[in-house]
């Protein structure tokens, strides 16, 4: 068993519910951190916790990891963030959500629109892509990926 104050990695991925190798990528890639023992043995600061509960917040709201480290950079490594510090990360994320909400309804929209007509096909689709128009507009699902589809077509 390790120091009150300290845990092992087995220690900290059985509270974190995380796998070990998830805490060694999370180290390797800087959200966390950890001391070393003399024999070269993982050490982490029981405040490591918080941080990795904000890391599985941070991803369930579509962070990346670049985003969640940028915003682990904002709050202080020493101590439990205050009020204010919390509120301008929360802040970053509510226009973070807003943004994935509306690309979701676009999402949502234009996959009515498609399987509505019938054929599933984005190559051959009469209405949103005739004559593969898409594909000038460069590689990927243009129009998924936020390209303006032509006017359908009234039949």
């Amino acid at each position: 068993m390790s120091a009150p104050d300290r845990l092992t990695i087995g220690e900290l991925a059985a509270r974190s519910g995380l796998a070990t190798s998830a805490l060694r990528y999370y180290e390797d890639l800087g959200l966390i951190h950890a001391e070393r023992t003399a024999g070269g043995q993982r050490r982490y600061p029981r405040p490591t916790l918080r941080r990795l509960a904000f890391i599985r917040a941070a991803r369930q709201v579509g962070l990346s990891l670049d985003e969640v480290r940028a915003a682990l950079a904002e709050l202080p490594a020493d101590r439990t963030p205050n009020a204010t510090e919390w509120a301008k990360v929360a802040r970053s994320w509510q226009r973070r959500i807003d943004a994935h909400i509306e690309s979701l309804r676009a999402l949502r929209d234009r996959l009515t629109g498609c399987i509505g007509c019938g054929c599933l096909s984005l190559t051959k689709c009469a209405l949103y892509n005739p004559s593969d128009q898409a594909a000038t507009k460069g590689p990927g699902a243009r129009y998924l990926l936020g390209d303006t589809p032509p006017r359908p077509r009234e039949r």
